[in-house]
């Protein structure tokens, strides 16, 4: 009984310490899995980033749609449910597991996020310092502060990123 109970505690904390990193893990509704690939409006052979990709809905979403799909997240059970149920997309979809805030962005057409308000103003500057060519984001419930969604739907707001071209 209490390896049960170690047991428990174990997933009930690697499932809420990320709250400090982001958000915690909350499946996306597939109804905005489809709102969120049709905004970022993504063609096959591009690619789409999930900072925090949970079980990897929006990932596989994306992969269905010839996308291929990057994803970032924190919690190591996650991560190695997201690399079995979508090992026939391995070809299309890659999952690291770590700390999305440590890592510079990949080289990607799309982002998809679901973080807390207090934690848009740091994507903001993360996105603006480290992308090389014209990026969209949609945000998922959180506005990022200081910028107009281009255009919004239910829940989710689009946003379109162009790289600073100014010598740094």
């Amino acid at each position: 009984m209490n390896w049960l109970f170690l047991a428990g505690v174990v997933v009930i904390l690697l499932f809420s310490f990320v709250i400090v990193f982001g958000a915690p893990f909350l499946p996306t509704l597939k109804a905005r899995t489809d709102e969120a690939l049709e905004l970022l409006d993504l063609k096959p052979g591009q690619t789409l980033t999930e900072l925090g990709s949970g079980d990897g809905r929006i990932l596989r979403a994306a992969a269905e749609r010839g996308i291929y799909a990057i994803g970032y997240e924190l919690n190591p059970l996650l991560v190695v449910w997201s690399k079995l149920i979508h090992w026939r997309h391995r070809r299309l979809i890659t999952v690291h597991w770590g700390n999305y805030w440590r890592h510079k962005l990949p080289i990607t057409d799309g982002i998809y996020v679901f973080l807390l308000n207090p934690f848009m103003e740091k994507l903001d500057k993360k996105i603006t310092q480290e992308i090389t060519q014209k990026v969209k984001v949609v945000s998922f419930a959180f506005a990022i502060p200081g910028k107009k969604p281009i255009k919004e739907m239910n829940g989710l707001m689009l946003y379109v990123y162009m790289p600073d071209t100014a010598v740094k």
